[in-house]
């Protein structure tokens, strides 16, 4: 089962059925949708689980492509899943949506029945089926979520080193200090601590990152034998030197909170 979870799509909607799972199938009753090859290209970013925000830390970007291609980005809290751009196939009858990823002799189908779609936003109920020499292994039926779409892509505006700290009165990595950290194009990073008047790189063992749209995913190691730790945000805006991010946070009690960063460009 190892290799069905290093692929994005198959657990695209997991944030849903681990903590707030559902007993929803695909037999509510959708709108006719005569368009929706049309209306699904494009980037987006699950917003909504069964009603509730849903918190960053298990948010996933779907991007069709055209009507038979997408790609799917995802870094997992409960696996050692770390998807940048999966590609998949897509097909599309009415207001079905299949994407089947095939990886050997392992297929993964994730079934949507779109509910609605307009230009901002996708709301769909999902079925989940793994497969293994053609035989069903696993399945899991998820409620409905709803995706924003997304038209801002900050891969780009986040090369380079930045300066600033946490904004809020909470956040689960932070020690409140100033940092820099510089994002580089191969999808590594390097974190910085001030020590007297000078900037000094933590070295870590690992230090990577992706940006699928707004949705920025790190992750690290401080050695090679230690645990990796990961971290993910939403950009909320890079603009005249400033970047922002924010993220909703979930408690192990249930209860959350809206964390927020902020920094500048260093030049």
């Amino acid at each position: 089962m190892k290799r069905i979870m290093q692929w994005v799509l198959a657990a695209t909607l997991v944030c849903g059925a681990s903590v707030m799972t559902s007993c929803s199938s695909n037999d509510d009753n959708p709108a006719p949708q005569s368009n929706i090859a049309e209306k699904i290209i494009g980037k987006w970013m699950v917003e909504e689980l069964d009603g509730e925000p849903c918190p960053t830390n298990w948010k996933t970007v779907l991007t069709f492509v055209s009507p038979t291609k997408a790609y799917g980005s995802l870094s997992d809290f409960s696996t050692p899943m770390w998807n940048v751009k999966v590609l998949a196939d897509v097909k599309i009858d009415g207001n079905k949506v299949n994407v089947i990823n095939t990886d050997g002799n392992i297929r993964q189908v994730l079934d949507c029945t779109i509910l609605s779609i307009t230009d901002k936003d996708l709301l769909m109920s999902s079925d989940w089926t793994v497969y293994e020499d053609g035989e069903k292994i696993y399945q899991e039926a998820y409620g409905k979520e709803r995706y924003d779409r997304i038209t801002a892509d900050y891969s780009q505006d986040i090369l380079g080193t930045w300066e600033g700290k946490v904004t809020s009165a909470e956040d689960e990595h932070t020690d409140g200090e100033m940092h820099r950290w510089e994002y580089k194009a191969d999808g590594t990073y390097a974190y910085y601590n001030k020590v007297g008047t000078e900037w000094v790189a933590n070295n870590d063992a690992l230090a990577e990152y992706f940006v699928d749209g707004t949705l920025l995913c790190t992750r690290w190691k401080k050695t090679a034998d230690s645990e990796e730790l990961r971290e993910w945000w939403e950009i909320e805006s890079i603009s005249d030197g400033v970047m922002k991010w924010t993220a909703l946070r979930k408690k192990a009690d249930g209860s959350t909170y809206t964390a927020t960063f902020e920094m500048t460009k260093v030049k």
